[in-house]
């Protein structure tokens, strides 16, 4: 048997007709489960207009009390289209100063008549570029591949953030450094990088996310100043893809690690938590048994790089004809006309 279908109006109407025919109006409500006093307005409706007061009102309010007035509206339009240029602001500044005894709308409210109106120009949005990642590596001998990243920022007791950055040797597990910086700005990086190639020598490669201050997603290939510091080095870049961080699985599960024996609790300063990092360092590498290495200590498999670093050569170009030094903007200048680059260059020298 198929499930009877009922409208409102209809049980409005049958209600109705019951109370007419002389039923109780307590009785009504409790069986049409409605309140008395919902009762009592559906016949009054009823007594007043009949069977059109039974259908549903429109809830719109009658009066709205912020509502511009028509005049308003039209002024702000004549102004708009005296002066296709002006926006919002101008436009609302010149009407307080002509019509001073009109009360002067909000600017949102200006802009909103506009564009009710089709007067307003919507910029198309730039698609910001998206980083995606290269190809990855799998290798088994030290220095083959380092991984590197910065770990979630935390509050230091004395209430100012650390961010601690990382780096792994990938085959041996060993933690080259941990630095607690008060930045991710790219110069402390450098710092760091550069006293850690001066202890353990250059990789074959790094590998990172597309975050600051590894990549740089406006910049000519998402280089950064830092990835063209690494690729002038002989170091080759590997990119974790956007939303993916376990392919650098090895790295983060170190850092699970660190967050647990070494920031909680966080310590008073940078200082005072530098210290509670060194200290874990050694442990993590010279004490701490790891499974994936058969029980072994980091520091047992781990063997200095034979590359060693010796600095940055001047750039030289053989069998070129022109050389330019790339400005502070990341242009070159040639025959008057100026060609973008891009700022990570700044200051190297072209062919």
């Amino acid at each position: 048997m198929p499930w009877k279908e009922c409208h409102v109006v209809d049980e409005r109407v049958r209600f109705v007709r019951r109370l007419l025919d002389g039923e109780a109006m307590t009785a009504l409500c409790e069986e049409f489960g409605i309140s008395r006093k919902t009762g009592y307005k559906i016949f009054q409706r009823y007594q007043q207009i009949g069977v059109r007061g039974l259908t549903d009102r429109s809830r719109r309010p009658y009066r709205h009390a912020n509502q511009l007035p028509g005049s308003v509206e039209a002024l702000i339009v004549r102004l708009k289209k005296d002066r296709p240029t002006w926006g919002a602001p101008k436009i609302r500044e010149r009407l307080r100063q002509r019509w001073p005894e009109i009360a002067a709308p909000a600017i949102s409210t200006v802009h909103a008549v506009l564009d009710r109106h089709g007067l307003v120009t919507h910029r198309r949005r730039r698609r910001r570029p998206r980083l995606t990642g290269t190809p990855l590596t799998a290798v088994s001998q030290p220095n083959g591949l380092w991984c590197a990243d910065y770990k979630g920022e935390f509050l230091l007791r004395n209430q100012r953030y650390c961010y601690p950055l990382t780096i792994t040797d990938y085959a041996t597990r060993y933690l080259l450094a941990c630095e607690a910086l008060s930045t991710t700005q790219e110069r402390y990086a450098f710092s760091v990088f550069e006293r850690t190639f001066q202890d353990f020598g250059l990789p074959e490669a790094i590998r990172t996310d597309n975050g600051v201050p590894f990549a740089s997603a406006h910049a000519l290939y998402g280089l950064s100043k830092l990835a063209v510091w690494w690729l002038r080095l002989g170091i080759r870049l590997e990119r974790i893809a956007p939303g993916h961080p376990e392919q650098n699985g090895r790295h983060e599960r170190m850092h699970l690690t660190l967050k647990t024996d070494a920031t909680r609790p966080a310590a008073h300063n940078v200082l005072q938590q530098q210290m509670r990092f060194d200290t874990f360092v050694h442990r993590f590498n010279h004490e701490r048994p790891h499974q994936a290495l058969d029980m072994a200590t980091p520091a047992s498999c781990y063997t200095p790089s034979a590359r060693l670093y010796r600095g940055l050569e001047e750039l030289d170009y053989p069998f070129h004809d022109w050389t330019a030094v790339v400005t502070r903007c990341g242009r070159i200048c040639y025959q008057r006309r100026k060609i973008n680059l891009s700022q990570v260059f700044a200051y190297r020298r072209s062919a």
